[in-house]
């Protein structure tokens, strides 16, 4: 018996190991390494010594990288509803069955995520320039006065709509899948106690829709607090705005490759590692918890 058992295990490990290896190779020794790096500081006189958690004790009381933490999660505050909101609405339009072009709006929605970020933050860059954007000219042409999109007052919205235009499409796909995969008979049997269709949405789709909801979430927990392409890319258009600590990653990324100091920049980018994690752990905590309730 344990002969014949040994095959599927051996199969198993087989499939497993080519997913090991590259795991352990590109994320864990990289990892490692860079909480490595975060140990010592280099110094002008010494060299690269040894200073333990001094550099953590730093960035805790760094103002630049708080401010940029807080940046993130208002940014989080600010575009997560708004795109998911808007990502339900319309994968709940698709599901009903009632809007004429399904396919082709479906794949319109979604176009935007195609389009890579770097892309999507240079089209919008141009499309948000105060002196030869198309707001700009046409609020000329009009004689009306145009926002500042690149403004600090702006700045925020401005890049959440730029996030918004790109994985609303991917978020809907997500939540229009959890909805197929939902049996009809349940429908057909809240037909026949009589319930419409916004008594179905409401009962049936928005509970089979918590899963695909939880997870849209944590990916948007991690993805807002890794706010790095757009603002990175704008920088040039409002250098008075966007300073290198606008986001913990852009502070990361400018300390390793502008102020060369590596040290101090792999202690700050384990820093945000671990607010994603508590971020993330405590979104999980919350909704299971819920559910159980």
């Amino acid at each position: 018996m344990s002969v014949v058992s040994a095959g599927p295990r051996r199969a198993g490990l087989l499939f497993v190991t080519p997913f090991m290896v590259l795991f352990l190779l590109l994320f864990l020794t990289p990892l490692g390494y860079a909480a490595y790096l975060s140990l010592f500081q280099h110094k002008l006189i010494g060299g690269t010594t040894f200073v333990g958690l001094d550099n953590y004790a730093k960035a805790v009381t760094d103002p630049q990288f708080l401010r940029g933490v807080l940046r993130v999660a208002t940014f989080f505050v600010i575009q997560v509803p708004l795109m998911l909101v808007l990502a339900l609405l319309f994968a709940l339009a698709l599901d009903s069955g009632l809007m004429r072009l399904a396919r082709v709006v479906r794949l319109g929605i979604f176009v935007p995520y195609a389009v890579p970020s770097v892309v999507a933050a240079l089209m919008w860059g141009y499309l948000y320039g105060p002196d030869y954007g198309p707001f700009a000219q046409l609020g000329r042409l009009l004689h009306v006065p145009v926002p500042r999109f690149l403004s600090e007052t702006w700045m925020l919205g401005s890049l959440s709509n730029v996030v918004s235009w790109e994985f609303v499409g991917y978020n809907m796909i997500i939540l229009y899948a959890a909805l197929r995969s939902v049996s009809p008979e349940l429908y057909e049997a809240a037909a026949v106690d009589g319930a419409g269709a916004w008594r179905i949405a409401w009962s049936i789709k928005l509970p089979a829709l918590r899963p695909a909801l939880v997870l849209t979430l944590l990916f948007s927990v991690i993805g807002s607090f890794q706010l790095f392409n757009e603002p990175k890319l704008l920088q040039p258009l409002a250098p008075d705005v966007i300073d290198s600590g606008f986001t913990a990653n852009l502070y990361a990324y400018s300390l390793a490759f502008t102020g060369q100091q590596v040290n101090y920049a792999a202690t700050v980018s384990f820093l945000l590692g671990l607010v994603i994690v508590a971020v993330s752990y405590g979104f999980l905590f919350a909704s299971n918890r819920r559910r159980a309730v």
